[in-house]
């Protein structure tokens, strides 16, 4: 069977080795590329560019079998019609540019796509829909996020219908680490929540190949299905 070609969406970030230091550098957290080799893929970074569009995914995307849209910091309120709240963080406006082509384009070439934390927001926005700013207002607490670098844990109930259930059934303890969520989500069907306040934890598109997005950070986790299933998928692109 043919290893299907992952493509990671990346981070564009000062960093520091041997000599050198603080220099910009293309980059992505080693634990996703470790999730995809183990699940039998070959994994290969996308960097982002500010002056990413349609045309720029398309050539992109053609030279891979499935994505992975990874995490990362807010995307630019701008983008879904509202002005940023006082905790949003500082946009990164060449990853919201690349990733929200990547979005689009993938969804027209029905390329199997799994969205993570970030990842899963980009698309609801990249889709037209609308994200919660600051989580805590509403839930009045920060267990989905509980400090700097540090991952909370809590439940998710899942969708017993949803194909995210014929993965992980109908619910799982995950690791977290965001401050916003997913209030709107044209073209995807809600699937995950965290059953004490209901903040939207997954979404699919039942009409695509495959296409989930979840708030979680799976690549932290010791469970790789999810990993398994995108590359279950994407080798019916590799095939191709």
């Amino acid at each position: 069977m043919p290893h299907p070609i992952i493509g990671i969406s990346g981070y564009l970030e000062p960093a520091s080795w041997g000599s050198w230091k603080e220099v910009p550098a293309a980059l992505v957290p080693h634990k996703y590329v470790a999730k995809v080799e183990e699940a039998g893929g070959i994994a290969v970074l996308i960097p982002p560019r500010l002056d990413a569009d349609a045309d720029w995914a398309a050539q992109v995307l053609a030279r891979v079998d499935g994505l992975i849209l990874a995490g990362g910091v807010d995307v630019e309120p701008a983008r879904y019609g509202e002005l940023p709240h006082a905790a949003v963080q500082a946009s990164r406006e060449d990853r919201d540019a690349a990733e929200m082509s990547l979005a689009s384009c993938s969804e027209q070439a029905d390329l199997p796509v799994l969205g993570i934390c970030r990842g899963m927001q980009v698309m609801a926005v990249a889709a037209g829909g609308t994200l919660e700013q600051h989580l805590p207002d509403r839930v009045g607490h920060n267990r989905h996020s509980p400090g700097p670098a540090t991952y909370g844990e809590h439940a998710v109930r899942i969708d017993p219908v949803s194909r995210l259930a014929g993965i992980l059934g109908t619910s799982v303890v995950v690791p977290t680490y965001h401050h916003q969520a997913v209030t709107s989500h044209p073209g995807y069907v809600a699937t995950g929540w965290d059953p004490d306040d209901d903040t939207l934890e997954s979404m699919e598109d039942p009409d695509a190949r495959f296409r989930i997005a979840v708030q979680w950070h799976p690549e932290v986790s010791d469970d790789g299905r999810l990993f398994d299933a995108l590359i279950q998928a994407s080798r019916g692109t590799a095939s191709r």
